[in-house]
């Protein structure tokens, strides 16, 4: 189910996004919502190369295993 979402912009900003939907053919809240998500999604994931350079490199994997084994054990402390 779909929901409302009120979003306050500038009016320049608003005409921005209202050309930049208009130049795909598509609605300005599709337009909002598919770059939000862009942006959430290449924030939160590392892609192929941050991937391969973390796969490579053994102290940081031992690092991580380490912390995972810690929190799964409930070692440790919480930190500010």
């Amino acid at each position: 189910m779909s929901k409302t979402v009120t979003l306050r912009l500038d009016d320049e900003i608003y005409r921005e996004l209202k050309e930049a939907a208009a130049a795909e053919s598509r609605p300005l809240s599709n337009l909002i919502e598919v770059a939000a998500l862009s942006r959430i999604r290449e924030r939160q994931f590392a892609d192929d190369a941050e991937m391969a350079e973390i796969r490579e490199n053994e102290a940081l994997l031992q690092r991580l295993r380490r912390g995972s084994s810690d929190a799964a054990e409930r070692r440790g402390r919480f930190v500010d």
